[in-house]
């Protein structure tokens, strides 16, 4: 009796052995694989257990979380969806997260390995932290300036600090509301498909991933370029410039829209945007020496994050001269987004440097204590600051008697520049309207805002859209914003 008691210990013995090497083979081998099967809902379940953190403006949450008594609690909501859609993204339970939901998910979910109070601390005790929050440089009254600004037009506003780089609005329109999105149902799967649909892209943030030609503004990238290479020494002399101006190595003429641009000086073609002048300058310049400036300013960089990506700018480096002259002018190949010119007027004002641009603040705990902070950006050299000097005075020129007239703030130092991009099968679209600006106080020793404004459908006809009718009044009243809170 007792032999076969034996055996019956042995064999239990090997059968718990047996679960062991199986339960230790499916949690340490096969782990990943049931963590990744579409079948295993226990992480979404655990994710949408508690409220996720806040994204804040100004120290005001912009975003929240309703308890919906269901399996998959928490849905994400949204104060002025909109408005802030641009900078938040969405946070669904059906079709993920973008922009700052996205690149900060973990640390909103409670899952960033920096919430835990030590080292693998949820590891062992299979708890999860409270999501964190996540403060913005966004400035709400420039943000809702440039919404309101750009009203019913599709469009896009940039706005940055330009000593530190901190974003001040980054608006596009049109714009959705994320809310529609958070839940998991019918609903959430009809607006999808209805946002997607939309011809509009409402979903597209056209501030940050959005390129354009960016027209006669890219001709501050020129002037740039053509005075750190010596190439224009006096603002004032005539510039032996044809009106119009035949592109070297072709038949094509160029022509301006506006007159007295024959042989007119920089100053003069600067304030009243002769592309005739500006493409002869860009030709003298050379390539070499446009392509070093464009991308001093950004242009053809890899990688730019806010934190999340931002659409590369371009800048052809294989060009003849005829595609130069026309790249001078912010035509043929050469595309910007609007935070990318946002950051050249910011250059301007900052005596030549570019300091890269961020959007987030500071991340902290639930209780408060700061994750992560954030500092003035990376900064490179985009021309000389006596270049910077000379810059500064002819944006200032544009708003005091030029094209740029109705950006002019009382009490205030303001620097622009107009463009009106053509672009379509033989120029056949209507053209986007741009300006960028920089602005200071009187008595201010530095500029406190920089603006990039991009107006894809100005209601008017091709003849009378400009960006100095169109889109200057929107850039003032996000500068205005800034500067008079």
């Amino acid at each position: 009796m007792t032999r076969y008691i034996r055996r019956a210990a042995v064999f239990c013995g090997l059968l718990l052995f047996a679960l062991l090497v199986n339960a230790t083979r499916v949690q340490v081998l096969y782990a990943d694989a049931y963590d990744d099967n579409p079948a295993n809902r226990r992480d979404t379940i655990a994710r949408y257990r508690q409220p996720r953190g806040d994204i804040l403006v100004d120290g005001r949450p912009v975003t929240g979380s309703r308890d919906t008594g269901e399996h998959l609690r928490y849905e994400r909501t949204y104060a002025d969806g909109p408005l802030y859609a641009p900078v938040t993204g969405f946070a669904s339970q059906e079709y993920g997260t973008t922009l700052l939901e996205h690149t900060e998910d973990e640390l909103l979910a409670g899952t960033d390995p920096r919430l835990q109070p030590l080292p693998l601390w949820n590891d062992f005790t299979r708890s999860r932290n409270a999501g964190g929050d996540v403060l913005t440089t966004i400035h709400p009254a420039a943000q809702q300036a440039a919404y309101e600004g750009l009203r019913s037009r599709k469009g896009a506003v940039a706005a940055v600090e330009p000593s530190t780089g901190r974003i001040l609005a980054l608006v596009s329109v049109p714009s959705y509301d994320p809310e529609l999105l958070s839940g998991n149902g019918t609903a959430a799967r009809k607006a999808w498909a209805r946002l997607n649909a939309d011809p509009d892209k409402p979903m597209l943030n056209r501030a940050a991933r959005q390129t354009y030609p960016p027209g006669s503004t890219f001709k501050v990238v020129t002037a740039a370029a053509a005075l750190d290479a010596g190439v224009v020494t006096d603002l004032d002399e005539p510039t032996d410039s044809p009106d119009p101006y035949t592109l070297p190595g072709t038949t094509t003429r160029l022509t301006n829209e506006s007159r007295g641009c024959a042989d007119a000086s920089v100053r003069e073609a600067f304030t009243w945007s002769c592309n005739t002048v500006f493409a002869k300058v860009g030709v003298a310049t050379g390539l070499a020496d446009l392509t070093a400036t464009a991308e001093g300013f950004g242009f053809n960089e890899e990688g730019l994050r806010v934190p999340f990506p931002v659409a590369r700018s371009t800048f052809d480096t294989t060009m003849d001269r005829a595609q130069l002259a026309l790249s001078s002018i912010g035509q043929y190949n050469t595309r910007a987004t609007p935070l990318q010119m946002a950051m050249v007027a910011a250059a301007v004002a900052n005596n030549g440097h570019v300091r890269e641009p961020y959007l987030v603040e500071r991340t902290t705990r639930a209780g408060g204590g700061t994750v992560s902070a954030a500092g003035p950006g990376q900064y490179r050299q985009a021309m000389y600051p006596s270049t910077a000097l000379r810059m500064r005075e002819l944006m200032r020129g544009v708003v005091e008697e030029g094209t740029g007239t109705n950006a002019a703030i009382r009490g205030a130092v303001v620097g622009g520049k107009t463009g009106t991009a053509q672009h379509g099968i033989g120029n056949s679209g209507t053209p986007y309207a741009w300006f960028v600006s920089w602005a200071q106080n009187d008595g201010d020793a530095e500029a406190k805002v920089a603006v990039a404004v991009v107006v894809e459908d100005a209601a008017a006809s091709r003849r009378e859209i400009s960006g100095g009718g169109t889109a200057a009044p929107i850039a003032k009243a996000v500068m205005e914003a800034v500067l008079r809170p």
